[in-house]
């Protein structure tokens, strides 16, 4: 399951999502606004998508990583949108039977979603009296 949303993230609602009664580890990565990158102070970021792409990636990011390490469930959700410092902009959840697997599927899945998945973030500067597109990857930044 993934999606792009504009709505705050359900964490508790993705955790539940992988739930899975043979599954011995469950792993919640969360990824959050914070108030500064680059030596810049922010406060806080737009997060734009080509949404039917972008599902198509994740899509591909969660048969991969369910294939690779066997995952029992995987759920993923990125925000779109403005956020304010402190709010999850991405959230990966995953289970497996083994914790390492569970892990190393967890940080596949956000290496691959800031990499492959076309989503960018514009940083919000200097009080909200500037902006400017992060630096990222060639398809994504989140």
């Amino acid at each position: 399951m993934f999606s792009i949303s504009a709505d705050p993230i359900d964490v508790e609602g993705l955790l539940a999502n992988v739930k899975d009664d043979s599954a011995g580890a469950s792993i919640l990565f969360l990824g959050t606004v914070r108030n500064h990158n680059e030596g810049y102070d922010v406060s806080g970021i737009y997060y734009e998508a080509y949404i039917r792409m972008a599902e198509d990636a994740l899509s591909k990011i969660e048969a991969e990583a369910i294939k690779r390490w066997n995952l029992k469930k995987f759920a993923a959700v990125h925000r779109i949108g403005n956020l304010k410092i402190g709010e999850v902009s991405v959230a990966i959840a995953v289970s497996s039977e083994h914790r390492a697997e569970a892990f190393e599927a967890a940080r596949y899945a956000i290496d691959q979603i800031k990499t492959e998945v076309p989503i960018w973030k514009k940083e919000v500067i200097n009080n909200g009296k500037e902006a400017r597109w992060a630096q990222g990857t060639p398809m994504g930044g989140g």
